[in-house]
């Protein structure tokens, strides 16, 4: 089996994964565009392999390969860094609607 069919096999594996996650309520929406496009990145880049090699020459990078993993290494970034702007802002509620609950129950109580 080609490196294509497989790449092809395993970017529609990992899409349907996450389609079925979303259906099971197991993964949010949000987060699920994030992996679906992951899905279609490997699939693009295992059918048509010259489009690494084309990037690569336009943005000068001379062993194509390293290419991916600087964009790996990006996308891992952003996902980290979105992932911690969501649970800061998380906390940030939660420890509102702590304040808001000490509040009311502080009310109740005179």
């Amino acid at each position: 089996m080609s490196y294509k069919v497989t790449s092809a096999i395993l970017g529609l594996s990992i899409a349907g994964t996450i389609l079925w996650l979303i259906r099971r309520d197991h993964l949010h929406s949000r987060h699920a565009l994030w992996w679906l496009l992951v899905a279609l990145m490997v699939m693009l880049l295992g059918i048509f392999p010259t489009i690494i090699d084309w990037l690569a020459i336009r943005l000068g990078v001379n062993y194509p390969p390293t290419l991916l993993f600087i964009l790996g290494m990006g996308m891992i970034l952003l996902k980290v860094i979105s992932i911690d702007l969501h649970q800061s802002y998380l906390e940030r509620k939660m420890r509102r609607l702590a304040q808001r609950l000490a509040i009311l129950e502080g009310e109740k109580n005179q």
